[in-house]
């Protein structure tokens, strides 16, 4: 596929931007995980920079009383930061006006152990959003939570998920006008996958749209125009399923979402079919591994492209989504960037579906490329999986080139920068049989390092070539967000927990410390009260990455956490479990 053709002008007016609407002015706070709703994850703020970084120290921590995986994005809203823990998903609210950052309070949700059970990765929680004095974050038994920041207690709660049939919440909720948008979980469980709007003041669902079954349930009507031909039809959630199979078939919404407020569309997306096991769901299996674009007021579908249909490696729909303004052949585009599991970076336009490109970011072989008349993945069959056959050497594993951890991008370099993996799989197919509430996954995996040894890898990529700029190789899955600031530095964990700062022009090493667990956590900066630039960042090993350690999995067993234990054999030797809050600042002056 050949490379985008930029417009030749000026290298700066060339550099593609985020829709000012979707990133407005920085205003040195962190409302809510993706930074704004163009999702860049990117401050403006400088303090911290190439020349400054070697001072960098840490201004205070704080012990969240939790062993299992911190994967949520610190909140920072009126001198205050909210932070959720993995279940029981406490939540604390830090003075950042005080020395130390003490805890203004701690609000703890009833809690349900039941919904251990149905964390098929870990009983992780990607964080919450902070609007007008509500802190508000969803729970692994299905609920979502107004807190009333000044006084610390509920508003409101409004239970959603149903933890019987396998359903919990690890995503964050995200924010548009007055509606908080909530996707489920559980996915190997046989659930229905879904995403609810709630009204932001009262709790009260407004619309709730399925990722499977007939148009009315999925909100499909006379205003939906898929840009690929084998999306419109009538009925599709239904037609491309076994009879009945939609009804249990996956397709849930844990990971991201963004929004354009110049087109008001809401871009959110359905992961994987259900099971695993592909040979007991023939047909394209709408809507599942796919992205919509939706009237956030109503819910209604307006398009939809479908990144993997017919999923046979567990490749979901589910992570990040990028809004950018990108020249391409001389026109600037409106485009959303999508670096998928399969290991394709997709660039499509995000008024209409439309792939503009899409390249490989990582190492591929289930996958030959994406041909762009028709929008389908070219399937490599060497690699199509069957029951009572183990195929070898499935490249990216079933995590993916990448999984939910979120990209970063900096208008001063025009580079996304991408924290991803390098791993394979073997893969045997078994027979799966549904029972409410338990696994239904159909499959036997083990995971094991890629091409060249390393585990993981973060890249800048050239959006102008379609290459990376430069690559970082590291030893262990690279499982953390990235952030990326005006200082012209990205920053981002290890699983054997180094925080990293890197030249964000060049990848080389600026600034490094050792956390005391693994790092899977989302980085932000901030402005505090006293005008100082800050990083936060959560340490604590887990997710289905780390799993091994806060489950005390048997390193023997490859199988292990769907076979993630087979790629970190060694990880209990590596990290510890323990969930430590960092932050980090330069000394004052």
């Amino acid at each position: 596929m050949p490379n985008l053709a930029f417009a030749q002008n000026s290298a700066a007016s060339a550099l593609p931007t985020a829709p000012i609407a979707a990133a407005p002015a920085d205003d040195g706070q962190w409302t809510m995980p993706t930074k704004n709703y163009a999702a860049t994850r990117y401050s403006t703020l400088d303090q911290i920079n190439g020349n400054t970084i070697k001072n960098l120290r840490v201004e205070f921590t704080f012990s969240t009383g939790t062993t299992h995986g911190e994967e949520a994005a610190p909140i920072v809203a009126n001198n205050t930061m909210y932070i959720v823990t993995p279940w029981p998903n406490w939540v604390y609210a830090l003075d950042l006006t005080k020395p130390g950052a003490p805890m203004k309070w701690k609000y703890e949700p009833p809690p349900v152990a039941a919904a251990q059970g149905v964390a098929c990765c870990d009983t992780v929680n990607r964080g919450g959003v902070f609007t007008n004095n509500k802190f508000i974050f969803n729970t692994l038994d299905g609920r979502t939570i107004a807190i009333d920041v000044n006084a610390g207690k509920a508003l409101w709660t409004t239970q959603l998920g149903d933890i019987s049939k396998g359903e919990s919440i690890t995503g964050a909720p995200f924010l548009v006008k007055d509606k908080v948008f909530v996707g489920v979980a559980g996915g190997e469980f046989g659930v229905r996958g879904w995403t609810q709007a709630l009204d932001v003041n009262t709790g009260k669902v407004v619309w709730k749209a399925f990722h499977t079954g007939p148009d009315k349930d999925v909100l499909i009507g006379p205003d939906f125009h898929p840009f690929y031909a084998q999306d419109r039809g009538k009925d599709l959630g239904v037609s491309t399923w076994p009879p009945d199979a939609w009804k249990i078939g996956g397709g849930t919404n844990w990971g991201w979402m963004a929004y354009d407020p110049d087109l008001n569309l809401l871009y959110e997306e359905a992961a994987n079919p259900g099971p695993w096991n592909q040979e007991q769901r023939p047909g394209d299996n709408k809507w599942t591994d796919g992205i919509f674009a939706r009237d956030p007021d109503t819910g209604a579908a307006k398009w939809y492209y479908q990144y993997n249909p017919h999923d046979e490696h567990d490749y979901d729909g589910i992570n990040e989504i990028i809004l950018l303004d990108v020249p391409v052949n001389g026109k600037v585009r409106k485009v959303l960037l999508h670096p998928d599991r399969n290991g394709y970076l997709y660039m499509l336009d995000r008024a209409t579906g439309e792939i503009v490109s899409a390249h490989p970011y990582g190492y591929v072989n289930s996958i030959k490329t994406i041909d762009k008349k028709t929008g389908r993945p070219v399937v490599n069959p060497e690699k199509n999986t069957r029951v009572g056959t183990i195929v070898h050497d499935i490249c990216p594993t079933a995590s993916g080139a990448k999984d939910w951890e979120p990209s970063s991008f900096s208008p001063r370099t025009g580079y996304l920068y991408i924290p991803h993996e390098n791993l394979c799989m073997d893969w045997e197919n078994v027979q799966a049989n549904y029972i409410a509430g338990t696994p239904y996954v159909g499959a036997n995996v083990v995971m094991k390092p890629g091409p060249g040894g390393f585990r993981g890898e973060v890249s800048a990529w050239n959006l102008e070539t379609g290459k990376p700029a430069w690559q970082i190789k590291e030893d262990l899955p690279a499982w953390s967000g990235t952030l990326a600031t005006a200082g012209d530095l990205v920053f981002y964990g290890t699983m054997d927990g180094w925080f990293k700062a890197v030249d964000a022009k060049t990848g080389a090493l600026k600034w490094q410390f050792k956390t005391g667990s693994g790092i899977i956590g989302q980085p932000v900066a901030y402005r505090g009260p006293d005008k100082r630039e800050y990083i936060a960042i959560l340490s604590g090993i887990g997710g289905w990455s780390g799993a091994i350690v806060p489950g005390n999995l048997d390193a023997r067993d490859p199988t292990g956490a769907l076979g993630f234990v087979g790629a970190v054999a060694d990880l209990k030797q590596r990290t510890a479990a323990g969930g430590t809050l960092y932050v980090f600042a330069l000394p004052p002056t």
